[in-house]
């Protein structure tokens, strides 16, 4: 056996690790009974030392070594995962072994502080843990600035969700976006106010809600009812995405009153899901099986919620079907007043709720208070005011509680610092992505008024997801497009869709 095969089989042990590792995240936010967390903290502990071992053994170093002589000859695919377990090698160097444990225990411990805090509506309960996940966070960063050939802590931070982006540019897209937006907000808004908000609220008992998305996502080909079903849903506070391969979860979070909200939570996840599942499957186990980057999973999910959920060829197909699983809990809805509400433009407080063009803004919020946080000009206790003081800047957005305010996502608990610019990144990715299938597959949206969003998730599958980490996310879109990424295709499509349904 060559240098480079017995590195893949070293990797393959790392992946299994990792998977292990989501799995567990999984049941710490939907099953682990609540003494569970000091054991679920060790746990965790213990399999991020393991695979830190694994990763700066000098018996890893040594074939990477061997691996890496010129004397061998490589394909683009082995080149790139050797590229990519260096550059994984080099940043676990950099990085103490205690350093990595503490930050995963302190993660669960984090994470319980504020499912507590946030139930109690009481920001000083999360705090304390709080400020201890975000100076462990900076010390890994501040560690691998080196290894990710990065200049300040939080590029660093960033690098982990999305290689080779910088805050800079992730801050000129942002106002490039923004500012392209503002006109559409001011125009939408008002005209969103003749919407009746009553047409998506609707009594629903969770169990009609739970095959209300079972049924929805199986339309986009997450399976979870099969006998050759690799997914599940279940409930969570916050809904997210688990899972790796074979085994990809997702969760939601349901309302008896507001049953759209668990049907877009639902789209959103099983966009991420299939993600995870679309990568191409003789990588599974390698570097490059892996996903390109959040901004580029962020894409996948938003199209699979906005750019499909939202858009009049799917409710013209499932408006009818919503009916009949509801028992006619939308009898009388039209399919025109319908789109206006589930495509209504108004501020809200809520980011997961938010509707694509303000969304951005709930965006903006949350990056500028990161960059604050990781450059030292605020401190944790201000973060409530901060955060207060940005959403009745950016959209006249004042909070009864932290809860609802500070306190709504859940990444913070889970010391994913840096995430938030991703999903505007996604949505800048996915407009390129919708521009591109638009001229290569224009029948893609005829389809969805047949009930068939899969000719769109298949383009996805084989443009996009199949790649996994063969390429960073600038490159992959470039490889899509021929242009490096750009706001405009997302803001002409936003321009598009909303003057069809209002005028």
């Amino acid at each position: 056996m060559g240098a480079y095969e017995e590195l893949m089989d070293r990797y393959r042990e790392i992946s299994l690790i990792d998977s292990i590792v989501k799995l567990l995240d999984w049941d710490l936010e939907t099953y682990m009974p609540p003494k569970g967390a000091v054991l679920r903290s060790d746990q965790m502990g213990v399999l991020k030392r393991v695979k830190h071992r694994m990763l700066t053994s000098d018996g890893l170093d040594r074939l990477l070594k061997e691996a890496e002589t010129p004397k061998n000859s490589y394909d683009e695919v082995q080149q790139r995962n050797l590229f990519l377990l260096r550059r994984e090698r080099d940043i676990a160097v950099s990085v103490p072994e205690n350093l990595v444990a503490a930050l995963e225990a302190q993660k669960v411990t984090t994470f319980g502080a504020w499912s507590k805090a946030k139930a109690a509506q009481d920001w000083k309960m999360f705090e304390p843990d709080l400020e201890k996940i975000v100076e462990l966070s900076s010390q890994v960063a501040e560690a691998t600035m080196q290894a990710r050939g990065v200049s300040c802590v939080f590029d660093a931070v960033i690098d982990d969700w999305e290689p080779r982006i910088t805050h800079e540019k992730a801050a000129r897209l942002l106002t490039e976006l923004t500012g392209a937006l503002g006109p559409l907000i001011q125009k939408y808004s008002g005209l969103s106010g003749d919407v009746d908000p009553s047409l998506t609220k609707r009594h629903v008992p969770l169990d009609v809600q739970r095959i209300l998305v079972t049924d929805a996502v199986g339309l986009l080909g997450y399976d979870t009812t099969t006998d050759h079903a690799s997914g599940r849903i279940d409930s969570s506070e916050h809904p997210f995405t688990s899972g790796y391969s074979d085994d990809v979860r997702i969760t939601v979070h349901y309302y008896e009153d507001r049953p759209l909200e668990a049907l877009y939570d639902a789209l959103h996840e099983a966009g991420h899901a299939l993600y995870n599942q679309g990568i191409n499957r003789d990588w599974i186990y390698q570097p490059v099986g892996n996903w390109a980057s959040v901004g580029v999973h962020e894409a996948m999910s938003r199209f699979a919620e906005n750019m499909i959920g939202r858009s009049r060829g799917f409710w013209s197909y499932y408006l009818p079907r919503l009916n009949e699983i509801t028992h006619g809990a939308f009898s009388g809805v039209k399919l025109g007043d319908l789109l206006k509400a589930v495509n209504r433009v108004l501020p809200s407080k809520k980011r997961i709720v938010a509707d694509e063009i303000t969304y951005q803004l709930h965006v903006a919020i949350r990056f500028e208070i990161e960059r604050k946080l990781f450059e030292g000009e605020v401190e944790i206790s201000e973060l409530p005011q901060i955060w207060n003081e940005l959403y009745d800047k950016y959209l006249q957005i004042e909070f009864d509680n932290d809860s609802e305010g500070v306190m709504q996502d859940v990444h913070w608990s889970l010391g994913s610092f840096g995430y938030f610019q991703s999903y505007a990144l996604g949505n800048i990715y996915g407009g390129i992505f919708l521009q591109t299938m638009q001229k290569e597959t224009s029948h893609w949206s005829e389809e969805l008024e047949n009930g068939n969003p899969r000719i769109a998730i298949k383009w996805l599958r084989d443009r996009v997801q199949h790649f996994g980490s063969l390429y960073d996310p600038e490159v992959l879109v470039e490889r899509v497009v021929g242009l490096s990424p750009t706001v405009e295709p997302f803001v002409q499509y936003l321009k598009e869709k909303y003057e069809a349904i209002w005028e």
